[in-house]
């Protein structure tokens, strides 16, 4: 297992126990995502959690962390995800019990990196203290559904290191948004998976041997073949702690781009003062997101594009938003420096009211002077599914997706954001295999984007959008910047 930096010993903590982050000393040349000053705050690995409605995506999340993702009024009201749920852990592991199946544990983010606790080995008669110290720090990405999950993923609003994939013991393997998640991450090539066989308190241990033998056989010559089936139950947290070995011991390190000018894709974007606070206490409005590359640092000059959009006669006008960063935060930790990895707040210096109700979300956050383009149309080599996910069919009826034709609406996620297009033409391959598919799209908002980026693309199909496929940005129609 890597080190997580040779002067752990050295380090400066504050009075929560968290290492100390210092301006001063920062260079972007020496830091990892297992850098101590880094990990002690910060995520620096996604996990997504899929699987079927109801399987306890979002359960496990919470015995993981500590906290829940389910945090809006109709999501309680339902107990299901409707937003993307963001939380992380800390994963924790002791070197005082030789055994490596006591050796993890995971908590919440703001939990110092080292502590001692008490821990109960079988053939014991007594509990043992043992110190536990900070390996990894994880962002758990809890999606609502496969669209949104596969539009997260293929349009890179988030950066997804490995998934978990949630089976409910209860009820017969595979379930259809089982089949459309695991057909989702296909898709994605998404190499680092578990799967959870939840919920076995309430099934005997026959059922849960044979199920066992279910998801085997469902996940035979797929991405997942050799994926760890561990059993687990979520509610009653037996087994989180093998859950958290795995995540520490079977997911590579991801390669960070630390380096680099940063960018971040704002998913979120609030007003957090309250109603009738005094004029001099009010703060400024602030951006949540995942930084896709480069450090943001406390008192850098940023810029928010395509800022405020006004529609005039000669078109969408765009003015982006200037501000500096006046505060960073990871959950409950304060950040001097924030990297690539989970959900970060930027506090900034911004009227509330524009970043107000995710008034911001689908604006990219960067440096002055190297942000992307704004385009109100953009050219895409594109690829569409083989057939839909997620769609009930008819007797005589085929689930092919349809080939893309013009003056079509789709609907068209470009980072964060979702636009509406028009298809100006379609360039189809007479190879019905071939890569060299383009369309242009004329989109009904400007997104900030570049060539490169990726885009999903979905139809609306019996009153829902449907993903039918997703493209890459190859070129566009740009607009003036005021």
């Amino acid at each position: 297992m890597p080190s997580i930096g040779e002067n752990t010993a050295k380090m400066s903590v504050d009075e929560q126990g968290l290492a100390i982050q210092d301006l001063a000393k920062l260079d972007v040349t020496k830091l990892t995502p297992l850098s101590r000053e880094v990990i002690a705050r910060q995520a620096t690995i996604n996990v997504g959690t899929i699987g079927h409605v109801a399987h306890g995506k979002s359960t496990v999340v919470k015995a993981l962390t500590g906290v829940s993702t389910i945090r809006y009024k109709s999501e309680k009201e339902r107990n299901i995800t409707i937003k993307l749920g963001y939380a992380n852990a800390k994963i924790y592991k002791t070197e005082d019990v030789e055994d490596p199946c006591y050796q993890y544990t995971s908590m919440g983010s703001s939990q110092p990196d080292e502590w001692k606790g008490n821990l109960k080995v079988a053939g014991e008669a007594e509990e043992r203290e043992v110190l536990w110290k900070v390996q990894r720090h994880v962002s758990f990405v809890d999606c609502p559904g496969h669209d949104i999950l596969m539009a997260t993923m293929l349009n890179g609003a988030a950066v997804m290191d490995a998934a978990l994939l949630l089976v409910s013991s209860n009820e017969p393997c595979p379930q259809p948004q089982t089949l459309e998640h695991l057909a989702a991450v296909e898709i994605m090539k998404l190499k680092h998976l578990m799967i959870l066989q939840n919920k076995v308190e309430l099934i005997k241990d026959e059922a849960a041997k044979a199920q066992h033998k279910d998801i085997k056989k469902f996940v035979e010559g797929t991405i997942a073949e050799d994926a760890p089936i561990i059993p687990i139950s979520a509610v009653l947290k037996y087994n989180m702690d093998i859950v958290a070995q795995y995540l520490c011991t079977q997911i590579p390190i991801p390669p960070r781009d630390f380096q680099s000018v940063p960018s971040m894709i704002v998913i979120r974007s609030f007003d957090v003062n309250k109603p009738g606070e005094e004029i001099e206490k009010l703060k400024g409005g602030v951006a949540g997101g995942s930084i896709l590359k480069g450090v943001l640092k406390m008192g850098q000059e940023i810029e928010f594009r395509p800022g405020v959009i006004t529609k005039t006669a000669e078109g969408p006008k765009c003015k982006p938003l200037r501000s500096i960063v006046c505060q960073l935060k990871s959950e409950n930790n304060e950040l001097q420096y924030a990297v690539p990895g989970g959900l970060i707040a930027v506090g900034t210096k911004l009227d509330p009211t524009l970043s107000r109700a995710d008034h911001l979300v689908g604006n990219i956050l960067g440096v002055p002077g190297s942000m992307p383009q704004i385009f109100t149309e953009i050219e895409i080599k594109y690829y569409l599914l083989k057939r839909l996910l997620g769609l009930k069919v008819k007797e005589g009826e085929s689930n092919k997706v349809k080939k893309l034709s013009t003056g079509e609406l789709l609907m068209v996620n470009v980072g964060s954001t979702a636009v509406g297009g028009r298809i100006a033409g379609v360039k189809d391959s007479k190879e019905s295999d071939s890569k060299d598919t383009k369309a242009k799209i004329e989109l009904t908002n400007p997104v900030c984007a570049q060539p490169g980026d990726k885009v999903a693309l979905s139809r609306k199909i019996e009153k829902h959008w449907r993903l039918v496929g997703w493209g890459q940005i190859l070129k566009g129609a740009t607009v003036k910047v005021e």
